[in-house]
């Protein structure tokens, strides 16, 4: 059986075995991919928020008055918009992510105009959301 060699660095100066993202240099598609990732994970948690808001609404009364007293504060409407980003931001992504179903938009280029699209039309969907909220 043949011996396993070592190395005469120490451990420190050492090659990781596979890539990690100290190693690559930062892009605009490495930054979304992370980006739709954090939203779904983001998106549980509101989705508990709007469980709860749900069933207060069922339940009637003062449950749902102070419910709805924290949703109209500047803090609820701050956890509803950033909701409302993650939303737009993760159903972007997963538009992008189709793309690449289609087994398209793979060259440099169209992987760069895909991530910059999908957060600029997160930006612009949020805000026709609220734009519409508002407005009704």
């Amino acid at each position: 059986m043949a011996e396993a060699k070592t190395s005469p660095l120490p451990i420190e100066q050492r090659r990781p075995l596979s890539p990690h993202v100290q190693i690559y240099r930062w892009s605009a598609t490495m930054a979304m991919s992370i980006l739709h990732r954090v939203t779904g994970v983001a998106l549980y948690a509101g989705t508990l928020l709007l469980t709860v808001y749900l069933f207060t609404a069922a339940s009637g009364g003062v449950a749902f008055a102070q419910v709805s007293s924290f949703f109209g504060s500047p803090l609820g409407l701050a956890i509803l918009f950033g909701y409302t980003f993650a939303l737009m931001l993760h159903v972007c992504g997963g538009l992008r992510h189709a793309v690449w179903e289609a087994a398209r938009g793979f060259d440099p280029v169209s992987r760069n105009l895909l991530a910059w699209g999908s957060l600029i039309g997160a930006v612009v969907l949020t805000a026709l959301a609220w734009a519409g909220a508002y407005l009704l």
